[in-house]
């Protein structure tokens, strides 16, 4: 896939790496390194080096390779299932799981583990990558995860989640005591304009992004939250409960960089409750996944 890029009097005085992974998300930086390196990138003709400082009115090509999608296994999992029939199927995702594919996780993710259980009955919608999965949560947050078996399915429920009429319930424990009994936060959220794995309050560019938050129970240092979903933008919760400072425990790309907790791995928050439709009778159906160990353990202590 080969790209052009024409640099304004704005983007002067920037080094070509840099620029170059601003405008292309998708490549990481150390990846544009490597076709610098490789003679992948030309400047008016000729390869540079990635200290390369962009000039206004420069010529950059930019030809990466064509992604080739890995063949991806069916792996024997002991999943969790909540609820299954010929349509749905809805899992107790644990901590520590990724979703689906990607780099650096080809294996052992949940979709691995849902094509051996489903065979093929898994929608295609969404390509080899992510059969089945209409939406995800974070590889450290628990909880509620529906998966659809045929496009049918995948379309009705991709439909109720851009509708907002889906209900999606999480348990939080944040940091300092709230003292409001709730509240909600209405921010949009988009990608942070130089930290590409996080995502920022962005009134510019960002999504619309709406959670309402209550009070479960306050601490002496933190507080126990029920967070409801309106839209569900990526780190959606983890954003919004930083921004209005209280992230969420053992968050730390948006809260303390140093976890209080012992042995505590990624943020506190778990998908509870997940309430849909059902795509072939209509129902009403609503899912609960109960607090893992780790949770129940962490408000005792608390």
């Amino acid at each position: 896939m080969k790209q052009e890029f024409h640099p304004t009097d704005m983007d002067c005085d920037v080094r070509i790496d840099k620029y170059l992974a601003t405008l292309c998300p998708d490549l990481s930086r150390s990846y544009i390194q490597r076709l610098l390196k490789s003679g992948k990138v030309l400047v008016n003709g000729r390869s540079v080096k990635a200290s390369y400082v962009v000039c206004e009115d420069d010529c950059i090509e930019l030809e990466a390779p064509q992604a080739v999608e890995p063949e991806i296994e069916a792996e024997p999992m002991d999943l969790d299932i909540l609820y299954e029939d010929k349509d749905i199927i809805l899992i107790n995702k644990p901590k520590g799981m990724v979703v689906h594919p990607a780099a650096g996780h080809y294996s052992h993710t949940l979709v691995n583990g849902l094509m051996y259980h489903c065979r093929d009955q898994l929608s295609g919608i969404n390509g080899v990558m992510r059969p089945g999965i209409v939406h995800r949560i974070d590889m450290d947050t628990t909880g509620v995860l529906i998966a659809c078996k045929n496009d049918r399915a995948h379309n009705s429920i991709a439909a109720q989640l851009k509708e907002h009429s889906i209900t999606r319930r999480y348990q939080a424990i944040v940091h300092g005591v709230i003292k409001e009994d709730g509240g909600t936060i209405n921010a949009p959220i988009g990608r942070h304009p130089t930290q590409r794995k996080r995502m920022s309050i962005n009134y510019d560019k960002g999504r619309e992004a709406v959670t309402h938050y209550k009070v479960l129970k306050r601490f002496s240092h933190y507080t126990y939250v029920e967070c409801r979903l309106e839209t569900g933008r990526t780190h959606q919760i983890r954003v919004h409960m930083a921004s209005i400072h209280h992230p969420l425990l053992g968050d730390q790309i948006y809260g303390p960089s140093r976890c209080p907790i012992p042995g505590l791995q990624g943020q506190t928050l778990h998908a509870g409750i997940l309430g849909i439709i059902h795509p072939e009778t209509g129902e009403k159906m609503e899912f609960c996944a109960p607090l893992p160990d780790y949770f129940e353990g962490l408000l005792k202590i608390l």
